[in-house]
């Protein structure tokens, strides 16, 4: 079997879902196991401006919104007959979040969105799948 373990890191963007929808389309084919994360950003930073409860209550804002939807990912995965497995994690960088993930949990593809954020958070921060497809150690798919 060609991809045993297919990794999609999800944004919540029009990409993102386009790419764990070929990522279905991929497990169908090859019988693939499929985990989804997403990445909440948490910088040391925060620390010296917020209060930490108020750090607290962001992520777990976040974590709710992500939640729904995994849930909905779910939902049309079950439709397609395949199972997943959903993670989200914490890091002040998504791409080391994301290549850590993969080598852990020994992912031979990922699929990711080419781009979800826009504008100046897309300059101040890189591009993930640029830099996920730069440092992986399997192949990568980055669906437009």
């Amino acid at each position: 079997m060609l991809f045993q373990n297919i990794l999609v890191p999800v944004d919540l963007s029009k990409q993102s879902t386009r790419a764990f929808k070929i990522a279905l389309d991929i497990s169908k084919k090859y019988s693939s196991k499929i985990t989804v994360i997403t990445c909440i950003e948490v910088y040391a930073s925060y620390h010296l401006y917020y209060q930490s409860s108020t750090v607290s209550q962001q992520i777990k804002k976040q974590s709710k919104i992500i939640k729904t939807h995994f849930k909905e990912l779910e939902s049309f995965a079950r439709k397609n007959g395949i199972s997943l497995k959903f993670k989200i994690l914490k890091s002040e960088s998504v791409v080391e979040a994301i290549i850590s993930f993969t080598k852990s949990k020994k992912h031979d593809l990922v699929v990711i969105g080419s781009h979800g954020r826009q504008g100046f958070d897309k300059l101040l921060l890189g591009s993930v799948a640029n830099g996920v497809s730069q440092k992986a150690n399997c192949p990568v798919m980055i669906v437009k």
